[in-house]
């Protein structure tokens, strides 16, 4: 009896281990959809406690809440027209990094995103919008 449970526990387990790596691995888009969005509160989600941030020169390291605030000025002065991610380095399962384009009426930003993964967490360690 034991060894029947052992067995459905086991199985249970295994049937849902796909499904976390599946949410992990779609932490990005939903970053994507934050910076397509202009959105400073969805982005700011996926922020470590503090964070690397350049918004076109303006350079520092910022608290999450003070790295909301920068973004949503930014976001401000030069709404979404279109991101497209044109770069993803996944080799190392804790570092990953990723190059976009950001595009609004001022003109193409470079968008540079450097993230961490500390068990299920995904966290943005480094972000930079630089105008190209």
């Amino acid at each position: 009896m034991t060894s029947l449970l052992s067995l459905i526990v086991s199985l249970f387990l295994f049937i849902q281990s796909p499904n976390k790596e599946i949410a992990n691995t779609d932490s990005i888009d939903t970053v994507i959809s934050a910076i397509e969005n202009s959105s400073s509160g969805d982005l700011a989600k996926y922020f470590d406690s503090s964070i690397s941030l350049n918004v076109n020169g303006l350079q520092g390291d910022y608290s999450k809440n003070q790295a909301e605030l920068v973004l949503k000025d930014f976001f401000k002065k030069n709404p979404s027209m279109g991101f497209i991610l044109v770069f993803r380095s996944e080799n190392n399962p804790s570092l990953s990094s990723f190059i976009g384009d950001y595009q609004s009426a001022q003109g193409l930003f470079k968008v540079f995103i450097k993230v961490s993964q500390q068990d299920a967490d995904f966290k943005i360690y480094s972000l930079e919008f630089v105008k190209g």
